[in-house]
């Protein structure tokens, strides 16, 4: 008997700390104190608000929206791509913007990096523009030794894996110390969405404050939020936002929005 009270117990504060969480959310995304300091359409000219990490990635603009691809060569670093925003935002942010796949893959991952800085530590300036140049090839050990950023993975899929089914959200933060990656995760993991279909738009809402992350999806028939408790120092207080496609990995943005307060 008192198992079955302990679970029960377990059980409504799970879902109380999920109703929280909505709600929590709700309020920060219908806050009147959000200041909208980037939107681009991603239908003009992708380097009025971009600049491009890697050779061989490709962004084309239409009416439909910014599709941005990465290089075609699974395994290859030089097939890596990251998009970043010109502007650098400060403090709390909103970033809203509609995502639609246009790959079928099961492998590899988008991330979504989240006010980046350099180290500052020696060649690697604060201003990540500084050494754009030696990302021309983006091997991801360039970003988590040497940037000071938050990644949210999504649309995400190990690099060996066959199931489609099989995606997770991850967070993580950088930077991290040789040997110690693992150690950057910030859990949970989330895993078995059910979102992020091929030629399927979602609408992607991300809040991050100085003590919480939270990464909203809405697609036609469902819509997921994603949560994560942060403490100070891992969360970011200013630097620009990235769009990463690892090898292989394409998708089309729509009405980029970026808000802070």
């Amino acid at each position: 008997m008192i198992k079955y009270s302990v679970l029960l117990i377990l059980l409504v504060l799970a879902f109380s700390c999920g109703d929280s969480n909505e709600s929590r959310f709700d309020q920060l995304n219908k806050s009147a104190e959000w200041n909208l300091d980037m939107y681009d359409y991603c239908t003009d000219n992708w380097q009025t608000q971009w600049f491009l990490d890697g050779k061989k990635a490709k962004v084309e603009y239409s009416d439909m929206g910014m599709n941005f691809c990465a290089g075609p060569k699974n395994s290859d670093d030089a097939h890596h791509a990251v998009l970043w925003t010109r502007q650098s935002f400060k403090g709390d942010v909103k970033i809203e913007y509609t995502y639609t796949r246009t790959d079928s893959q099961c492998i590899n991952v988008n991330n979504l990096y989240i006010q980046a800085l350099g180290t500052g530590d020696g060649f690697f300036d604060k201003d990540i523009f500084q050494w754009n140049k030696y990302r021309e090839v983006p091997a991801m050990r360039k970003y988590y030794f040497n940037m000071n950023t938050l990644h949210v993975s999504y649309a995400a899929f190990p690099r060996v894996n066959q199931d489609p089914e099989n995606d997770y959200v991850r967070l993580r933060k950088y930077p991290v110390k040789q040997g110690e990656f693992e150690k950057s995760e910030i859990l949970p993991l989330f895993s078995g969405t059910g979102l992020f279909l091929p030629g399927e738009t979602y609408k992607i809402t991300v809040i991050k404050t100085a003590t919480e992350l939270f990464f909203n999806v809405k697609g036609k028939a469902t819509e997921k939020l994603f949560y994560w408790k942060l403490t100070k120092n891992q969360s970011p207080e200013e630097g620009r936002i990235g769009l990463r496609h690892m090898y292989t990995r394409s998708a089309n943005y729509k009405d980029f929005k970026v808000y802070t307060r």
